[in-house]
């Protein structure tokens, strides 16, 4: 079982709709890069919003999933690198500083973590805790937007980070569910930040990127710029909303809401028929595609504001060069790039998986990117793999993997 977990990664992503598993190796004429080897899902009942509410019934589609990936990779899979969804997930900025007392005034590694840790000394609620860290830029006698300081010198050195929280019994929930699955945790992640790492350029990470993960209960948003984590924000809104609103505007029952929503929802003018018709067993049903159309974009409408109030809040409301990253099993919306491009007035694009072998045509499609960037992660957290030295996203990871272990719960 230890070998197994040494030469392979494995990414779980537990959604509220579905929970998807993806097995990895790295490849031994490509050193760094993965290629896939198994891949498994299975629908998710138990959830509401990205949280745990049916232990039992996210267990069992945990053990679906898990089951039908170590079927196609031959592979036995007993731990994973999991994400943690819902709107009591939160990211805040942090300040650390410390010190230097060496004679030569050098700047170790261990002074980097000393400054680190003293950005984690904050005041949180009894009911919250740390589950992730990102050094954004360090400060040295003044000199600012360091990305390492190891090897200078100085007085003084302060750190610049992002911080992510979650609601503590969440978590317990999240525990007790991989429990009962038998699936034990490397490490827990925000899924923005995974599906950043599956589909995001070295470029993009520079310029400044938003990944949004639009899922069937929340949508995930991430800004990358610099290389470095800016911001982390989870939307309670996803595609199941979108669902509800069909139903009620429509007069209609949610599985029939969720055919037309999958057949006839667009984001598109003067593509749709006047009338969309569903047939449901038996039962043969006819819907004004007007109607459809103008309560498909409501919803969007509203949930592109709601992301515009978060990039406000870091004052990157149309000031991302890189634009847009759309990702997410809702992300198939037809015309939703071009919406999204018009609202918020960025570059937008579906999201496409990088740097990835193997069965990568199985895992294709916007809604794998979470649970591929969770396979990636799931190797560049592991400290015995040598990482290639491209720099990027994987530097933050390295520089915060202490971090991350110490908070992880698993």
């Amino acid at each position: 079982m230890h070998e197994t977990q040494i030469n392979c990664f494995i990414g779980l992503d537990i959604g509220t709709s579905a929970v998807r598993c993806v097995v990895g190796m790295l490849e031994h004429d490509s050193p760094g890069k993965l290629s896939i080897i198994g891949h498994g899902s299975s629908k998710n009942s138990g959830m509401r919003k990205g949280t745990v509410v049916h232990v039992d019934d996210v267990a069992d589609a945990i053990v679906q999933a898990v089951t039908e990936a170590e079927r196609i990779s031959g592979q036995q899979i007993r731990r994973a690198t999991i994400n943690v969804n819902g709107s009591h997930v939160q990211g805040f900025n942090s300040k650390g500083v410390i010190a230097i007392s060496a004679a030569n005034r050098e700047i170790t590694p261990e002074d980097r973590m000393r400054v680190e840790e003293a950005a984690t000394v904050v005041s949180l609620p009894a009911n919250r805790e740390i589950i992730q860290f990102f050094a954004k830029n360090y400060s040295l006698d003044g000199q600012t937007n360091i990305k390492d300081p190891v090897g200078m010198q100085g007085i003084r050195l302060e750190v610049d980070a992002h911080i992510v929280t979650a609601a503590t019994p969440n978590l317990r929930n999240l525990s007790q569910t991989l429990e009962k699955a038998q699936v034990a945790t490397n490490n827990y992640t925000v899924s923005s930040l995974a599906a950043a790492e599956a589909v995001l350029s070295r470029q993009q990470k520079e310029a400044g990127t938003l990944v949004m993960d639009i899922g069937a209960g929340t949508t995930n948003l991430i800004v990358v710029e610099d290389g470095e984590i800016q911001h982390v924000a989870v939307i309670p809104v996803g595609g199941i909303n979108l669902t509800n609103d069909l139903a009620i505007g429509l007069k209609t029952d949610l599985d029939v809401a969720e055919r037309v929503k999958l057949e006839h929802a667009t984001l598109i003018e003067g593509q749709n028929k006047a009338m969309a018709d569903i047939r449901l067993g038996k039962q043969h049903y006819s819907f004004d595609t007007n109607e459809i159309a103008m309560i498909t974009e409501a919803r969007i409408e509203e949930l592109l504001e709601l992301v515009d109030k978060e990039l406000n809040k870091i004052k990157r409301s149309r000031k991302l060069p890189g634009g847009v990253v759309i990702t997410g099993g809702s992300a198939k919306l037809p015309g939703l790039s071009e919406f999204t491009r018009e609202k918020l007035q960025l570059p937008a694009r579906l999201g496409k998986i990088q740097n990835v072998g193997g069965l990568v045509d199985t895992v294709e499609g916007p809604a794998y990117c979470t649970v591929v960037g969770l396979m990636m992660l799931d190797m560049l957290l592991l400290p015995t793999v040598m990482l290639p030295t491209s720099g990027g996203l994987a530097q933050t990871f390295t520089i915060a993997d202490r971090f991350l272990k110490r908070f992880k719960k698993g």
